[in-house]
């Protein structure tokens, strides 16, 4: 039994990871922004095959985790630490706002830094990996995407100099580039583009999920360092 820690997984890429690892009967510890949704997601994955913890951390807040944390009980070693979790604010240059700005960049990479950080000496003692569910916007910007591709551009340099930094205790590090997948942050990004959204014209997020654990599952002694999955057809 492998023990990991997800954020994100109350929906989506997130939910479907937990999911199969609950199956294989693995121990996971859930991130949640607060006690409200840590009684959610206890619920919710309640009987699935593993065994459930929640702890109570806002990424929104990274400067907060520390504290955070140090008031819970923590695993002990980690098998894996999945930043899966995410948020998405589309806009021009010219009309976004230092708010969004700071929101984005603290959810999507100050947090998982300052996680990470916190969470290393965990992952050390599974001589484990760190896996960034980043986005094909962390290898290309397009108009309207630039704080949530600065966010994911930050996120691969993050987990590039981890990788360099962790390897000689035995960490793997892996980026994911999910393309466009059918979760409710895409409806929200195509009702922000004023497009219709249907589902089927995008990759499931099992799909992620099973690319997720394709890195996750490689035997030691070999690494996946960047891997992109895309919608076919």
């Amino acid at each position: 039994m492998a023990t990991h820690l997800i954020t994100g997984a109350g929906s989506g890429i997130g939910e479907a990871v937990a999911q199969r690892l609950l199956e294989r009967g693995d121990e996971l510890w859930l991130l949640a922004r607060n006690a409200g949704r840590a009684k959610e997601l206890a619920e919710r994955f309640a009987g699935t095959g593993g065994t459930v913890h929640t702890l109570v951390g806002d990424l929104g807040e990274p400067e907060r985790l520390s504290w955070a944390l140090s008031h819970q009980t923590l695993p002990g070693e980690l098998d894996s630490l999945l930043h899966i979790a995410g948020v998405v604010e589309l806009g021009t240059v010219a009309e976004l706002t230092p708010k969004v700005w700071n929101a984005t960049l603290a959810a999507n990479l100050v947090a998982p830094a300052e996680l990470t950080r916190l969470l290393l000496p965990h992952v050390r003692l599974a001589r484990g990996h760190i896996i960034f569910a980043n986005s094909g916007a962390g290898l290309r910007a397009n108009a309207q995407w630039s704080a949530y591709a600065a966010s994911k551009h930050g996120l691969k340099a993050l987990a590039d100099a981890l990788r360099a930094e962790e390897a000689a205790h035995g960490i793997r590090v892996t980026s994911v580039y999910p393309g466009r997948t059918a979760t409710a942050m895409q409806a929200k990004v195509h009702q922000q583009e004023g497009k219709e959204f249907h589902p089927a014209d995008w990759m499931t997020p099992e799909s992620v999920a099973t690319t997720i654990l394709t890195a996750l599952d490689l035997p030691r002694g070999s690494e996946i360092t960047d891997l992109s999955v895309r919608p076919s057809g």
